[in-house]
């Protein structure tokens, strides 16, 4: 047989994907991962998880939103006094939007009042961890409690509203799951100091906390709320004070 000559090899060489291995590297994405790695939108899962973020942001930017523009409302106007079509209004955001994330004005308070409940956890947790003593800090976080119940938004959804819209039992369930924790928590660094019996721990967070919810409620419901803060604190001290100053001499 004869071997093709200069010439020919030349030419197999021009022609377009002349020789195997060049028609793969010239081809637009040529080589297999070459080609992969340019094509535009990169991978499917990558685009699908990115497409998925965007849209939990967006949701959760629009719930955020819906929150603080009820939240100032219901302050200001009170549950009843407050449509949705004002908050719609207010919020720039169609029904169908507002319902998806709350299924009705019911469950748009609850969603304030467990954002309000929060935040009035975060602060009493912050006035109580500048005491070291855990019965100041016990103290210190009670009277930070009647004193936020003189806030206007605090006052109108948790101590106002809240248990009328909400209905006293799931009231409640709020307020322990919030508070009776942080509460329970206090007593029992207080009685592992050996200055109250532990059994009776949980049974006193109770106590302690209807004590001051109910002293709360006296503030919020003053004329005058000033003195009711003032004269809650001191309540709150001298009952404290009795309450561990009794246990101290009972366990001596």
């Amino acid at each position: 047989m004869d071997r093709p000559d200069a010439d020919d090899t030349q030419r197999a060489a021009d022609r377009p994907g002349g020789s195997e291995g060049a028609s793969a590297a010239e081809r637009p994405g040529g080589a297999e991962g070459t080609g992969a790695a340019y094509r535009p939108g990169g991978s499917e899962g990558s685009g699908a998880a990115n497409r998925s973020n965007r849209n939990v942001a967006r949701g959760e930017a629009t719930r955020g939103q819906l929150i603080a523009i009820a939240t100032r409302m219901f302050a200001e106007h009170g549950y009843e006094d407050t449509s949705i079509e004002a908050v719609l209004r207010e919020a720039g955001v169609s029904r169908g939007s507002l319902y998806h994330h709350f299924p009705s004005k019911e469950a748009l308070f609850e969603a304030v009042a467990e954002e309000v409940e929060t935040s009035v956890g975060t602060q009493t947790v912050a006035a109580a961890s500048g005491s070291e003593d855990p019965v100041e800090a016990l103290r210190a976080g009670f009277v930070a409690w009647i004193r936020l119940a003189g806030d206007p938004v605090v006052q109108r959804i948790l101590l106002i509203d809240g248990p009328s819209v909400l209905g006293w039992d799931r009231w409640r369930a709020m307020e322990e799951h919030h508070a009776l924790g942080l509460v329970r928590a206090g007593l029992q660094i207080i009685a592992d100091e050996g200055k109250m019996r532990p059994e009776l721990v949980g049974t006193m967070a109770h106590v302690l906390l209807a004590s001051v919810n109910e002293v709360a409620l006296l503030v919020a419901r003053s004329d005058d709320k000033e003195a009711a803060m003032r004269a809650g604190a001191d309540t709150i001290d001298e009952l404290l004070q009795r309450l561990f100053d009794l246990w101290a001499r009972g366990l001596e």
